[in-house]
């Protein structure tokens, strides 16, 4: 039998938006790798008795990865979780695993992101917004483009921004993103948002204004924003 990666999305952080399937594929598992944050957030659901659980960072994942992989047997499971969905702004890690793993030896469990969190809490429809994370570490010219082509257009726009506290130049936070729109010739000052800290936890905080009411603010990292430019329309206005 081969090595198993269960790669999984394990909410926004309170364990009430655990799914059940990923809670089985960690107690399948005989190895644990992730995030502080993210291990934290499934703690009671690891059996550190007979798990075993490696913390990983930016700098020591690849090391950490490839370790584990090495070490388990055939037939044994492994959990990667990662905080929301990891479909969603974790592409360049999970592409990695796929490559360590192998594709057909990986399956992806889906979770519950922030972005569905912070859509159900503004009212925002997701199917009628521009969903865009600036959480990569590749060029976001062209995100920046199609976030103010959206705007420009009257869409709403949820998104994910970026935080680089170790280069500024690479900073895509909210203050930034509204110097962005604002010196693309956008009326912030008249463009409503949103923006949600620590969503679900106990630490959450919800800000609610116009955008140009952001430059200058700083938010966690933890954060999603919502450009809110929606116009509800029900179906009793379609034949």
């Amino acid at each position: 039998m081969p090595k198993v990666l269960f790669v999984i999305g394990v909410g926004p952080g309170s364990p009430s938006y655990l799914t059940d399937a990923a809670k089985e594929a960690i107690r399948r598992s005989q190895y644990i790798v992730g995030y502080r944050y993210t291990l934290s957030t499934i703690e009671s659901i690891i059996d550190r008795s007979r798990q075993k659980i490696f913390e990983v960072t930016m700098k020591t994942q690849e090391g950490i990865y490839t370790k584990v992989y090495d070490a388990m047997q055939d037939g044994e499971c492994c959990t990667v979780p990662f905080t929301g969905d990891a479909s969603f702004s974790e592409s360049e890690v999970v592409d990695r695993l796929l490559q360590i793993f192998g594709e057909e030896n990986v399956e992806i469990i889906p979770g519950i992101s922030s972005i569905q969190v912070a859509a159900a809490k503004s009212r925002v429809p997701i199917d009628k917004s521009l969903v865009v994370t600036f959480h990569v570490t590749g060029d976001i010219e062209q995100k920046k483009q199609d976030l103010l082509k959206a705007v420009s257009d009257g869409k709403s726009v949820i998104l994910l921004p970026r935080p680089w506290p170790n280069d500024p130049a690479k900073h895509f936070m909210q203050s930034d993103i509204a110097r962005f729109l604002r010196k693309s010739d956008i009326n912030t000052g008249g463009l409503k948002v949103w923006v949600f800290e620590h969503l679900t936890t106990d630490k959450e905080t919800i800000f609610r204004g116009n955008v140009s009411d952001l430059e200058g603010r700083d938010f966690s990292d933890l954060s999603v924003m919502v450009i809110d430019q929606v116009e509800r329309k029900t179906y009793l206005e379609f034949n």
